[in-house]
């Protein structure tokens, strides 16, 4: 009975802790010298320090989140996934947690959704003034196709709902299917999908249509059906929102292509394209001022906008954990389709051509928006080269 208990101690301390530190995911593994606790704070890994003990309890503190997520404790051979609600201080708490069967025993994995940390506020998302006016007028259009692109975990569900939520009025209905539905909207019909039982993007998405909605949002498009349908979508009229795995915002349109889609069909229908990324934000009670060395610095960097300002990096102090970076921001790039970039993904050319012709037309580049945070202080260039590529422009 004490043991019991004091598992159930450790497992609520070990969530507790991950939702203070502001952590994204843990990650508890089993290797061949014991437990490895891992928290993903503001998108990178910090190994947790814990007692040598802790490995007598491997076996149990797996059991005790498989009874939470209401799972199957005597399967260990299979991948198995559930969900556990908590209530913290008064705050609801969502965590989805996955278990794997791995060489030296159960690996798990557990994503944090924190609902009362989560604000959906396009204007506070980090985009610069232009970028936001002009999203907020395209995202007003009567129809066509607007894309978010990014890898996984860029905040491209954060943008879409802050989105949704911008333009929600009692005039639109507007509905969504998603995969999984991550956090609930007041005013918004959301759609669980469920491939396991036929209800995929584009099955979803077919029933959709004769639902009578004004604007629609696909989780994703991952195949030739589900883009079919969504481009079918705009053609009858409605706006549709949806994400596509590139990286870059050019290469939507090559993505689309490869599918299988017809290329006037995606050249008359993809209104824009919003690529992004998340940048960490130094941390502003010790962020320290310094002039960069220019043989250090990449050859892009825009010296002339830093003429009269010192750069900051990052030093660490007990608020930040010893890290030096709090929170996180967005870098956006917005490819705003006009005739050249029609012609372009019409005649099927490569993506690295239409960016150029984007970047003529005026679009800046992630990279571009990247070096202009480093500019405002409110991060380092360390972190830009971590998340951004140099450009051949």
């Amino acid at each position: 009975m004490e043991q019991e208990a004091s598992v159930v101690r450790l497992v609520n301390e070990i969530l507790l802790e991950a939702i203070q530190t502001r952590a994204s995911d843990v990650h508890i593994e089993t290797q061949s010298n014991g437990l490895a606790i891992r928290y993903r704070i503001d998108g990178i890994l910090h190994l947790q320090p814990t007692p040598p003990e802790i490995n007598r309890f491997q076996a149990a503190i797996i059991s005790r989140l498989k009874i939470m997520a209401r799972l199957n404790i005597a399967e260990k051979r299979l991948p198995q996934d559930g969900r556990i609600k908590l209530r913290v201080h008064g705050r609801e708490v969502d965590i989805r947690l996955s278990v794997i069967p791995m060489i030296h025993g159960e690996g798990m994995v557990m994503r944090i959704l924190d609902k009362s940390s989560m604000v959906f506020d396009l204007s506070q998302l980090g985009m610069s003034k232009p970028i936001y006016d002009t999203f907020s007028e395209i995202i007003k259009y009567p129809h066509g196709i607007v894309l978010v692109t990014g890898p996984t975990g860029s905040g491209k569900t954060t943008t879409l709902y802050s989105s949704l939520l911008q333009i929600k009025s009692p005039k639109t209905k507007i509905i969504t299917t998603e995969d999984p539905v991550e956090y609930q909207l007041d005013g918004i019909n959301q759609i669980q999908v469920h491939s396991k039982i036929g209800l995929t993007f584009a099955a979803s998405l077919r029933s959709i249509l004769r639902h009578d909605p004004d604007i629609v949002l696909v989780g994703e498009i991952r195949d030739l059906e589900t883009a079919e349908n969504a481009i079918q979508a705009s053609l009858t009229g409605h706006l549709v929102f949806s994400t596509l795995h590139t990286n870059d915002a050019a290469g939507a349109f090559t993505r689309m292509s490869d599918m299988g889609v017809e290329p006037f069909l995606v050249a008359g229908t993809v209104e824009a394209v919003m690529a992004q990324r998340l940048l960490r934000r130094l941390c502003s009670k010790c962020k320290e001022p310094y002039t960069p060395n220019r043989q250090d610095a990449p050859s892009d960097f825009p010296w002339e906008k830093l003429a009269d300002r010192p750069a900051y990096r990052s030093a660490g102090c007990r608020e930040c954990r010893n890290v030096g970076y709090t929170g996180r921001m967005g870098i956006y790039e917005l490819l705003v389709a006009n005739d050249g970039i029609r012609q372009l993904a019409l005649e099927r050319k490569s993506s690295w051509e239409i960016r150029k012709e984007a970047v003529k037309a005026g679009m800046r580049t992630l990279r571009m928006d990247a070096w202009d945070k480093v500019v405002s202080g409110d991060t380092s260039i360390d972190e830009v080269l971590r998340v951004t590529k140099g450009e051949g422009l």
